[in-house]
């Protein structure tokens, strides 16, 4: 058979090992139906080479940022070092990094967690702090970084003042993650 056995079709969906599938719709919001569609998206980011082993295969960061879902996100770099446990730092995603991310992304998942994910990704010194730093370049990343919809340091002074008083219930000049919560579920939408 050779190069004809593993068909780009019937070939993919038997990579998952049954008891790790089982797994994974625990461990995930995530369908059977979805997590065989993260596996087969996952192994065309590989190189070919790569794909029979995807379940321990890495994909670089380069390549994650090129799926749809983040190749328009503002927080794209962010979303990629939440996820990734990578030893190295370089973000590159394993497939259960891969599945982490997308769980949280899903409409299954519950607000709760999306809020605990929103606060990692937005805590960009990784101190468990939103302060007034992090604040800024959560602006800068929503209003884009262009010279005629950057905010001037008067408008991101009053925001970041708004955004406190109405977040930051300890007064300590910063938020935390259950203060960022409190928010979030005050405004369903987020």
């Amino acid at each position: 058979a050779g190069a004809q056995g593993s068909g780009a079709m019937g070939g993919s969906a038997s990579l998952i090992p049954r008891d790790l599938l089982g797994e994974y719709q625990e461990l995930t919001f995530l369908s059977k139906q979805e997590i065989l569609l993260a596996y087969r998206r996952f192994s065309e980011l590989l190189p070919k080479e790569e794909r029979e082993n995807a379940c321990s295969a890495r994909v670089p960061k380069s390549q994650i940022l090129t799926l749809p879902e983040l190749r328009a996100n503002p927080f794209q770099h962010r979303i990629c070092h939440v996820f990734s446990t990578s030893e190295t730092g370089d973000d590159s995603m394993s497939f259960e990094d891969f599945l982490d991310m997308l769980s949280v992304f899903s409409d299954s998942a519950t607000s709760d967690i999306k809020s605990h994910y929103a606060f990692r990704i937005f805590d960009f010194d990784n101190d468990g702090i939103l302060d007034r730093k992090d604040l800024e370049q959560l602006v800068n990343c929503l209003t884009g970084q262009g010279e005629e919809s950057r905010l001037s340091s008067a408008e991101m002074e009053q925001l970041i003042q708004n955004i406190l008083e109405e977040s930051d219930i300890d007064k300590d000049g910063t938020i935390n993650l259950s203060e960022f919560q409190h928010v979030v579920s005050r405004s369903p939408d987020f």
